[in-house]
């Protein structure tokens, strides 16, 4: 397009129905992504929403500028997309694709399928029958009419087979966020920034900080969710009121359109007139229901372009009357067209990078599996320099650092070396550096301090220090994820390790409170008011835990021991081995080293952000 326009001298390009709404869309999700989203690499790149939805906006309006025909083409391309995206899913589930011993191992797996799960191929394949439909209607010719038959046979075995796998109990069936989480989400988010909401592919902080505790007692209170329940209160959770508006303006001009169009429904169904608008409508209408993949997204901004109506504008770029040079005389042209295709050659090369990034990663995992430790080190050091603007890379570098350090100091005292020393000193100060780095791409990230904070525990037994550090972040991982219970039976656990009971006992019983039928928060609250001294609250505990774990369980039978102990006022000194769930608190680590690690300034943790969040309420205690 940009070439065209510097060698033209013209600049061509179509006003149709959705222009405003998409634009206020595209403003809402660039503002936000600028102002809101901590970690840009996130909003642009990985996962990239804004990029995205910004991308799938010019397609909207490349597509706009198409003729007649060309528009009847792009709508071919887009069901047969649909015909092929339906055999894969049905040799997939059949078994089909495992048996081809060329094909990689995640392409035999009967979950496998083009577009990431069976929820979007089922989305994706119902949206488009009414193309296959249309097609069929228009068809006069025998042999054509059987040729779309067929095709829509083909796509309607893969809704089905799709939908059955999507069913409750299936492999491939979803885990959703109930409506009444994603809503509190979206309010919670919106009381703290209304215009422009939390920021694009930063849905999981809003989520960590603002899910309500009636959220641990769903089946799904594991689980962190990047996106609400459907696209409608995701981009009102990332984009805020700014993005709200767009989409309302959007549906209210599908809407206006659908109705102008519905008049023509009697008459020969036309595919461009008719076929596209159906398509949008039930996909509107869909994603109420569900989230929007990225596929499901773009075939969105597709339809847009192919059910609105649209008339051509051309600007005439050249200079008139000032040079008779050809580049003189396109000289606006090339002011418009010049920068544009600058910045797509540096979006290119810096893609480039993102995914050589990605690349190195990838093979760091693949080697991680083969326990290849130095082969793991290297290629994340190596992925960290291409792509140092990604929290996971970080991350896997620092558990990597702990594990070759622990892997070190393995070795008998007496054998360890000053080498030894040096090395295990260096991969602990690289460990929390690289800790330190994935809290500072995303501060807001509950998931990034706590692995900090873990990173500081882990290291209690190498480095003097390091168990107030673990307080301090896991402090305020709890702080941003405060109906989180793990996060403060892991706090708990460091008190427990240094002889707090107090604090211990306190922070036990918050995690007791934000689910109250969590069997290990009362397990390490038993643990912790024995340590006390308070037998009777901890036989209390302990009989409840009884009541919350199954009786034909390891964890049962070590429940039951402790209270037996209790109840004799004996506290017991043995371990969880062989437990399933159960996990009491660890005293505090021997010193693997001697003399243990000093900690440079450089290894505290870093500044704590400004955020408030709401702290849990005592939820009611479940009934044994």
């Amino acid at each position: 397009k940009a070439l065209r326009t510097a060698l033209t001298g013209s600049f061509e390009f179509s006003i149709s129905t959705f222009d405003i709404p998409l634009l206020i869309l595209l403003i809402g999700y660039i503002t936000s992504a600028i102002l809101k989203t901590p970690n840009k690499m996130e909003a642009f790149f990985l996962p990239g929403n804004a990029a995205i939805l910004a991308a799938s906006v010019l397609l909207y309006f490349l597509i706009n500028d198409f003729s007649k025909s060309e528009m009847r083409t792009l709508s071919m391309v887009a069901y047969f997309a649909s015909i092929a995206v339906s055999p894969v899913t049905l040799f997939s589930v059949a078994g089909v694709l495992a048996k081809i011993p060329q094909l990689p191992p995640f392409m035999k797996s009967n979950l496998f399928n083009p577009l990431g799960g069976f929820l979007p191929v089922a989305i994706f394949l119902g949206v488009l029958i009414p193309f296959g439909v249309s097609f069929l209607l228009a068809e006069r010719e025998l042999v054509k009419k059987i040729f779309w038959g067929a095709t829509l046979a083909i796509a309607v075995l893969g809704i089905v087979a799709s939908i059955y796998n999507l069913l409750p109990g299936k492999p491939g069936a979803p885990r959703l966020v109930d409506y009444r989480t994603s809503w509190s989400v979206a309010v919670d988010t919106l009381k703290e920034s209304p215009v422009w909401g939390i920021g694009p592919s930063n849905y999981l902080t809003a989520f960590n900080r603002f899910r309500p505790l009636s959220y641990n007692q769903t089946d799904n209170w594991l689980i962190r969710f990047t996106s609400a329940r459907n696209y409608y209160l995701t981009v009102l959770t990332e984009i805020g009121f700014v993005g709200l508006a767009g989409l309302i303006l959007l549906i209210l001009a599908a809407y206006k359109l659908l109705k102008e169009k519905a008049q023509g429904f009697g008459s020969n169904f036309d595919l461009v007139n008719h076929a596209p608008m159906i398509s949008l409508a039930a996909l509107l209408i869909l994603l109420a229901f569900f989230a929007a993949s990225p596929t499901v997204l773009v075939l969105l901004f597709i339809l847009l372009a192919l059910a609105a109506t649209s008339r051509k504008v051309v600007l005439n770029l050249t200079a008139q009357g000032v040079s008779t040079s050809p580049i003189s005389s396109r000289f606006p042209a090339l002011i418009l067209s010049v920068p544009t295709i600058a910045a797509l050659l540096y979006l290119g090369f810096y893609s480039g990078r993102v995914l050589a990034a990605e690349a190195k990663y990838k093979k760091a995992l693949d080697a991680l599996a083969q326990n290849d430790g130095v082969k793991t080190y290297n290629l994340m050091a190596e992925a960290i320099r291409l792509n140092p603007y990604v929290d996971r890379y970080h991350a896997s570098y620092s558990q990597v650092n702990l594990a070759l350090a622990n892997s070190i100091a393995q070795k008998p005292q007496e054998e360890l070396t000053d080498d030894d020393r040096s090395t295990i000193a260096q991969l602990i100060q690289q460990a929390i550096a690289e800790g330190k780095a994935t809290v500072t791409l995303n501060p807001q990230r509950a998931g990034n301090w706590e692995l900090l904070a873990r990173t500081y525990q882990a290291i209690m037994a190498f480095a003097q220090g390091s168990d107030q550090f673990a307080i301090q972040t896991f402090s305020q991982a709890v702080a941003l994820d405060p109906t989180n219970p793990d996060l403060r039976i892991a706090l708990g656990g460091v008190y427990y390790a240094l002889g707090n009971y107090d604090d211990a006992v306190d922070t036990f019983r918050l995690a007791v409170m934000a689910k109250p039928d969590h069997a290990n928060a009362h397990y390490n609250l038993a643990v912790a008011y024995r340590e006390r001294g308070d037998i009777e609250k901890a036989i209390n505990e302990m009989t409840t835990v009884l009541s919350l774990v199954d009786k034909e369980s390891n964890d049962y039978k070590l429940a039951k021991k402790e209270l037996e102990d209790l109840e004799a006022k004996r506290p017991t000194k043995e371990t969880a081995e062989g437990t399933e769930n159960l996990t009491p608190p660890q005293p505090a680590p021997q010193p693997a080293i001697q003399p243990q690690v000093e900690l440079p300034e450089e290894a505290t943790p870093p500044e704590v952000p400004n955020v408030t969040t709401p702290s849990p309420t005592p939820a009611p205690t479940p009934t044994p």
